[in-house]
């Protein structure tokens, strides 16, 4: 599988994961539109390793989809390790997204 094809893949996954679409790249511009389709989320994906100025990108790009919708930013990683695919999945958002997040599960509860 060359690298394109193992990123969409990884995008593909956790749309699945997460009951969403994944939005291919072709037609949008960096940040006008999450990686992944969802009710809930703008979704930003990413996949390979996880560094700090990556988790920064894609925390922008996420709000950056998120912004004139009533989605929250979301961020998930699958890190690459060792050639192993799938093995380590993360979800990140901003504290204020979770605190919002939070306090609209308890209403509706």
């Amino acid at each position: 599988m060359t690298a394109r094809a193992t990123w969409k893949a990884s995008e593909r996954r956790i749309a699945a994961i997460l009951g969403g679409e994944r939005v291919p790249v072709t037609g949008r511009e960096r940040g006008s539109a999450p990686d992944v389709e969802h009710e809930v989320f703008a979704i930003e994906h990413k996949y390979g390793k996880v560094l700090s100025s990556r988790f920064q990108t894609a925390i922008e790009q996420a709000q950056a989809a998120a912004e004139g919708t009533d989605k929250l930013p979301l961020v998930t990683f699958e890190h690459a390790r060792g050639g192993n695919v799938g093995n380590i999945i993360g979800v990140a958002m901003l504290m204020d997204d979770f605190v919002k997040l939070i306090l609209k599960l308890e209403e509706d509860s």
